[in-house]
């Protein structure tokens, strides 16, 4: 492997880029509902598509990148991450801020392109990006912070194409941040002893893993009711609601495999289960808008 393939590698790694496939799928639903919506059509043409993706994986990008540079000192002391880029050394402090830096400024170039509104929600949308890693530091509530953060990459698909606000996007946006602040109170989990030890806020350190746990699988459960409520919003056909379903079956298998006595399956729990929750949410999406616009 060449040095600069090598150095690529390096910081797809330290922002965890394959983990885009969480948020992404469900920006790009909201710009396929949004589009069906407003236009009678789900196709909202190619040029939205590409700002949305470039400024979603762009945002994505210069959270995870603050995320990991903000908390290397953290990062360093827990067994589990001390060997990520910017605490082992691979990736210095100034390099990651750089990296920061360029992705929000390809966020702004991208939200440009896209409409008024986007352009002007940009300010508020780089304090929840970058204030995510201080939130662990004051409150166990630090989960929702991270939900309306990644929530936002829903309604900023919708507004990507209407640009403005609607029912829909506030319904879209909820149902992340209720995903998200399951998956992430069930990832939290395997540092519960590290945070109580080191005064790191989150709902398994303040309640313990099996009430957390039980949490986490009552936002899944509101999460599920939400997505309900989002065919209902958008008139949506049958094949959306079968695609509900399924994800609601995912959701369900994802807490049958996580319990307070056996955490071995966390990771499966949260990338793998949750991956297939958000690929089969826009699989979903787009079958639905393909059936509408067709018949």
């Amino acid at each position: 492997m060449s040095e600069g393939v090598a150095r690529v590698k390096t910081y797809l790694d330290l922002v965890k880029f394959e983990h885009t496939v969480f948020a992404l799928p469900f920006a790009y639903a909201g710009m396929l509902l949004a589009s069906m919506q407003t236009r009678g059509t789900g196709w909202p043409g190619w040029e939205v598509l590409l700002w949305v993706t470039v400024a979603m994986a762009s945002a994505r990008t210069a959270a995870m990148g603050a995320n990991r540079v903000i908390d290397r000192y953290i990062d360093a002391r827990n067994p589990r991450t001390a060997g990520r880029e910017v605490p082992s050394g691979k990736v210095r402090p100034a390099q990651a801020w750089a990296l920061v830096l360029v992705s929000l400024v390809i966020m702004a170039f991208a939200a440009a392109q896209l409409n008024p509104l986007c352009l002007a929600l940009m300010p508020l949308a780089v304090v929840f990006l970058i204030g995510y890693p201080y939130t662990k530091r004051f409150t166990w509530l630090c989960h929702a912070w991270l939900g309306v953060t990644d929530g936002a990459a829903a309604a900023g698909g919708w507004i990507a194409v209407t640009g403005e606000f609607a029912p829909p996007a506030w319904v879209l946006w909820a149902v992340v941040i209720f995903w998200m602040i399951g998956l992430d109170v069930i990832y939290a989990t395997m540092d519960r002893d590290f945070d109580v030890a080191n005064g790191i806020r989150s709902i398994p350190a303040r309640f313990g893993i099996p009430r957390a746990l039980r949490i986490a699988a009552m936002s899944h459960g509101l999460t599920f009711a939400l997505l309900l409520l989002v065919g209902w919003v958008t008139d949506a056909s049958g094949w959306y609601y079968l695609a509900a379903c399924v994800m609601g079956g995912i959701l369900l298998f994802e807490h049958r495999i996580v319990n307070p006595n056996d955490l071995a399956r966390v990771n499966v729990a949260f990338f793998d289960a949750n991956m297939w929750l958000a690929l089969t949410m826009l699989a979903g999406v787009v079958v639905d808008v393909t059936w509408r616009t067709l018949t």
